[in-house]
């Protein structure tokens, strides 16, 4: 069952940050208006006390105090009845300032404030300032005005800086995918470019280091059909060789030819084993590698060819995998079988820093360049033209280098740095 592909990384970031930033403003906005809207009608409070006190301390020229034009004054009884100027013909807060104190209160669709006028004639007199609650209900909708239209500022720019955050998060992603779609179809060469974000160019490294793992892998794999075919060319002739001439070679001890055959078969099983394992990198650990016991294989394999090793002075100690060792010198042995003639040697020395194998023939030699030598020609997949290529692949997987150091008569040497 396939999900529904989910929305897109750009889209989510772009959501997720304004809607962020939407939320702290709201979370701000609200606070800030309902403090604007408390402060405006606390403003009109204290100047309506103050005038409300000029008001009452002038006594009967109340009416000639000058007060803002949106505001009414008005003197009332002690019983909160008007007696002169403006406002309704009964107040409540009026009325309730017969304790002397100043009073305010919502009356008649304005905001009222009194004061008691201190002993003057009818005592006990009140003077009433009023302001319209639609004049503090105005300032206060300009200011929340002012707070949206900063709020809608504030989202743009919230808005254009996650637009452009989620395109640079998003970006690295999304080639990131492009180059895994072009491994996916056996584009071993794919490389993502570097972002600037750390997590990003590290899975970007991650899928080059694999890209190349894998064309490695891919190219040894496709590679192994024709090693095989290669190294087991010659064992595997001489298998035949001795079961044909032990079935007609009359009185011929057949017991002997099968276990020399089953012998022959179990090396032969072994060179798959040892190659398989070489093509996918996955053979055992690097190893200090024993020279005479190699070498002491080496001529146990190769029995009735004219074969001698040697090994010249104390070794430096190297770290390969022996199985490679093994391959290499047996493509080589079989190249001087094949192709060269006389006695066939194998040394190993030091030469200071590393450990060199000479394999040498008395053959007429080789012409050509020496990348030509070592290239894999087309028909490998038959055996031919394969073992050297192979031969050097080997030893530059093991840190090493094998080279043609005499074409005439030929020598062969396989350089394995030091440990």
């Amino acid at each position: 069952m396939t999900g529904s592909p989910g929305a897109p990384l750009r889209r989510r970031l772009l959501l997720t940050i304004t809607g962020i930033t939407a939320v702290a403003v709201v979370l701000l906005t609200i606070p800030l208006a309902v403090g604007a809207r408390e402060l405006y009608r606390a403003q009109a409070v204290a100047t309506l006390e103050r005038d409300a006190a000029r008001v009452a301390a002038g006594g009967l020229t109340a009416r000639r105090v000058h007060v803002g034009r949106a505001m009414t004054v008005g003197i009332y009884r002690p019983g909160g009845v008007r007696a002169s100027g403006a406002g309704p013909a009964r107040s409540a807060v009026a009325a309730a300032t017969v304790d002397g104190r100043s009073h305010q209160a919502d009356e008649a669709g304005s905001l009222a404030v009194t004061a008691p006028i201190p002993g003057g004639p009818g005592n006990g007199d009140v003077v009433r300032v009023a302001l319209p609650k639609r004049v503090i209900a105005a300032r206060t909708t300009r200011a929340w005005t002012v707070m949206v239209a900063c709020a809608l500022v504030i989202l743009g720019m919230a808005a254009f800086v996650a637009r452009r955050q989620s395109r640079r998060l998003a970006r690295p992603l999304e080639r990131l995918t492009l180059a895994a779609q072009a491994l996916g179809d056996g584009d071993f060469t794919v490389r993502a470019d570097r972002s600037g974000l750390r997590e990003a160019d590290e899975a970007g490294r991650a899928l080059e280091v694999t890209a190349r793992r894998l064309g490695s892998m891919l190219e040894r794999e496709r590679a192994f059909s024709a090693d095989v075919s290669h190294q087991l060319r010659t064992p595997l002739t001489g298998l035949l060789l001795g079961l044909e001439a032990a079935l007609e070679r009359p009185g011929a001890d057949l017991r002997d030819a099968a276990r020399n055959a089953v012998r022959r078969g179990e090396r032969m099983r072994d060179i798959i084993d040892e190659l398989l394992l070489l093509a996918r990198d996955a053979g055992p650990d690097r190893a200090p590698l024993d020279v005479p016991a190699l070498l002491d294989d080496l001529n146990a394999r190769w029995e009735g060819v004219d074969l001698t090793t040697a090994v010249h002075g104390t070794l430096p100690v190297v770290h390969v995998k022996t199985s490679a060792v093994r391959q290499i010198l047996d493509v080589l042995v079989d190249n001087a079988v094949e192709h060269g003639a006389g006695p066939i040697t194998v040394e190993a020395s030091d030469i200071g820093g590393g450990l060199a194998f000479d394999v040498a023939d008395r053959g007429p030699g080789i012409t050509g360049r020496e990348d030509e030598i070592f290239a894999r020609r087309a028909g490998g997949g038959n055996g031919h033209g394969i073992g050297l290529a192979l031969a050097r692949t080997l030893a530059e997987a093991e840190g090493g280098r094998l080279v043609l150091r005499r074409p005439a008569p030929p020598i062969f040497t396989l350089l394995l740095p030091a440990t």
